[in-house]
């Protein structure tokens, strides 16, 4: 069964790497946009995510992590040097769907710089999470490479995500809510 893990706290939002994930530079108004997204953002923020620590090893031109062969060159590439693996599925909550969608009506610029501020959110949720681990291996996820996105329902069985955290795949294989990310990350050290 997976784990379920909240951060005590996050790093503050970053403005600036809202504004690149927005494409947008600073101005006045975009200043002005980007505060009051930065509240109205932190307000519907639900931050969760599960997870499964895994045993890895390698097989011909794939990985077995844990019980699951899952084939493909580049993920293995990827995992090399690395002792283990850890599974995991995270969300900052079906809220910031509902404020992008409300805003999106009202001012187009608004629900961009939300829509950008939600990405850095998540961004930094998993960054949190991975900064546990010694000497994390940067995430791998579904879609990556010659990782199929079909990966996704075996993340969503493993990790159980609509139970652990809300998190559901659609037949097309969309998360919702949207900021969501599952990823595998490689750890090559103990834990502390």
């Amino acid at each position: 069964m997976s784990v379920l893990w909240t951060p005590d706290v996050l790093p503050p939002p970053d403005g600036e790497t809202v504004l690149r994930f927005a494409r947008g530079g600073h101005s006045p108004q975009v200043d002005a946009l980007l505060t009051e997204a930065i509240a109205q953002g932190t307000a519907a923020l639900e931050p969760r995510l599960c997870f499964l620590e895994l045993s890895l090893a390698f097989e011909g031109e794939g990985v077995r992590l844990g019980d699951l062969a899952v084939p493909g060159r580049d993920l293995a590439a990827h995992l090399a040097g690395c002792r283990r693996a850890v599974l995991f599925a995270a969300t900052v909550g079906a809220g910031a769907d509902r404020l992008i969608a409300r805003a999106e009506r009202i001012s187009p610029a608004r629900a961009l710089l939300l829509d950008a501020f939600f990405s850095e959110r998540t961004e930094a949720l998993c960054d949190a999470f991975t900064a546990r681990y010694n000497d994390p291996h940067r995430r791998f996820s579904p879609g990556y490479g010659d990782l199929p996105l079909s990966f996704q329902r075996e993340v969503f069985r493993l990790l159980d995500c609509p139970r652990r955290i809300g998190l559901t795949l659609g037949e097309t294989l969309l998360m919702m809510p949207t900021k969501s990310v599952t990823a595998i990350v490689g750890v090559k050290e103990e834990t502390t």
